[in-house]
């Protein structure tokens, strides 16, 4: 710019200060490019560090932005926020072929004047508040669009009840939302005390099996080779439940760390992933209670089908049966069984257990027992062979009390076998009782017992209880169990009675005796009574 080019006016910087802020700027720089004998003027406003070119005139190599260190050896007039640059024409050979270039020391020759300070000052002043007014607005924008984005992702991430395939979307979702290029999901490893997370599902690379979390940090190599990691942690009511982890944020120059903004994304971005989690859990945990209790319905009604559904007819006996489990699926199992040859075979067994692995031993010996009474009379054999079959064929520690006893109607001649089953009682006509003790250990407990048996006759009026131990421990409030001795008493008093009638009264006694309690075992009772 030329020295004598004209100076602008103050009435003239009003009128273009009136119009808009950039005549204004342009005017003052003119002004001091005019008195000071300068070729070309720059203003710069200093953001985040760096020096950005705010606005120039005239002419000169003014770069966009200049960072602290450059611009101190170029010795700029400072302004609060910012700096002026300024260009002469040099004397040399760039000078002679008509270029203009940066005066390494512009120092001006000619002072800026307490009013052209003031204003330039109040122009960088201005123009860092517009700065920061359109960052703030920008930011507005930002959030709002991350909130819908986020509002967006919740729908698609919780509109799958699969907890695989919401882990994956939410990995997935978290690729896009912070640019980076690899994620991993790890969820507390079921009420893991040590706090262990076990890795669900990871995108873009290797990550960690499992990791135990210290102080709630993230260890640092659970994604081997990342450069760069940011975790936050997914709570369910406020109790910790897993980790986000990204890694390596894409950029233009490559991949690099992540900001506060990022953080607070993730963040929120968990908070959704966290109510997506647990809605699948829970789904799945309905699905699984659901099967679980189809499977019980089953095994309950193939149980049921093992039990008799009637009781026999044996002339000159009377006969009766019950059962009650404590669960839907119980561990008792009795059977009434009338051979070919008219003899009348009696079970009672109780599996160690309940449920449905109870279930499928009592199945399992009512198989076996019924094919091995086809080859077998009951006595010692027969339990030599049925313990060798339950023992090889069930887990370790499952095993069956089980007491056989076969009846010949016409003699009332008994014989029996109890392996490790609650002693069976006889009430006699005269008042006596008669123990049936156990003669080896419970079925399938060891491999290659023995068991002995023994036998005895039923006289008239005599008769025959067989029950599982839900009777006799059956527990009071203070603990106490109701025990053979009340169960006898019981027997001796209601002797004579109907024995549909005994049963209500053992069920009502040891429901009284329980006050209201759960019942703790299944419960079973067999009665048998000679009549003439």
């Amino acid at each position: 710019m030329d020295a004598g080019t004209h100076e602008p006016t103050w009435a003239s910087l009003l009128a273009a200060a009136d119009a808009d802020g950039i005549g204004l700027t342009s005017g003052l720089l003119e002004r001091w490019c005019c008195s000071a004998g300068l070729q070309g003027a720059a203003l710069y406003v200093e953001v985040e560090g760096l020096f950005e070119r705010e606005h120039s005139c005239g002419e000169g190599n003014f770069p966009r932005s200049l960072s602290s260190e450059a611009a101190a050896e170029l010795s700029p007039l400072r302004l609060p926020g910012g700096l002026l640059m300024s260009a002469r024409q040099t004397v040399s050979q760039e000078a002679s072929s008509g270029g203009v270039a940066l005066d390494p020391k512009p120092q001006p020759s000619v002072a800026l004047d307490g009013p052209l300070k003031v204003l330039l000052a109040m122009v960088v002043r201005n123009a860092l508040l517009e700065r920061r007014l359109k960052k703030s607005r920008f930011a507005a924008m930002h959030r709002n669009v991350e909130q819908q984005a986020l509002y967006d992702v919740g729908l698609a991430i919780t509109s799958t009840l699969d907890l695989e395939e919401t882990s994956e979307a939410i990995l997935a979702w978290a690729l896009s939302l912070l640019d980076a290029r690899r994620s991993a999901l790890y969820l507390l490893d079921g009420d893991s005390v040590d706090r262990s997370y076990r890795l669900t599902h990871a995108l873009g690379g290797d990550a960690r099996p499992d990791f135990t979390c210290i102080d709630d940090a993230v260890p640092k190599d659970v994604l081997p080779g990342a450069a760069h990691l940011l975790a936050v942690r997914i709570e369910i009511e406020s109790v910790p439940r897993g980790f986000l982890v990204v890694a390596d944020k894409e950029s233009r120059y490559g991949v690099g760390p992540f900001g506060e903004a990022d953080r607070a994304t993730l963040e929120l971005f968990a908070n959704q992933a966290a109510i997506a989690l647990e809605n699948a859990r829970l789904h799945r945990q309905a699905l699984q209670e659901e099967r679980m209790q189809r499977e019980m319905e089953l095994a309950a009604e193939t149980q049921n089908k093992l039990l008799p559904k009637g009781v026999p007819t044996v002339e000159g006996f009377e006969l009766a049966g019950w059962n009650r489990p404590a669960r839907e699926v119980g561990g008792d199992y009795y059977d009434l069984l009338p051979r070919a040859d008219g003899r009348l075979v009696i079970t009672l067994g109780d599996v160690t257990g309940k449920g449905m692995p109870a279930a499928l031993m009592v199945s399992n010996l009512h198989s076996a027992l019924r094919l091995s009474l086809d080859h077998h009379e009951v006595g010692p054999e027969l339990f030599a062979g049925l313990n060798r079959h339950i023992h090889e064929s069930s887990p370790a520690n499952k095993f069956i009390t089980l007491l056989v006893a076969q009846l010949d109607p016409p003699t009332g001649h008994v014989r029996y076998v109890n392996a490790g089953h609650n002693p069976a009682v006889v009430l006699g006509a005269d008042g006596s009782v008669r123990e049936l003790p156990s003669g080896g250990p419970p079925i399938g407990l060891l491999p290659g017992v023995s068991y002995q048996g023994d036998e005895f006759n039923l006289e008239v009026d005599d008769l025959l209880c067989i029950y599982s131990d839900g009777i006799t421990e059956c527990a009071a409030r203070d603990g106490e169990e109701y025990e053979l001795e009340r169960l006898v008493a019981l027997l001796q008093e209601h002797r004579t009675a109907p024995l549909p009638e005994i049963i209500a009264v053992i069920d009502q006694a040891t429901s009284e005796f329980a006050d209201g309690q759960p019942q703790g075992d299944d419960q079973t009772v067999v009665l048998l009574r000679r009549v003439g």
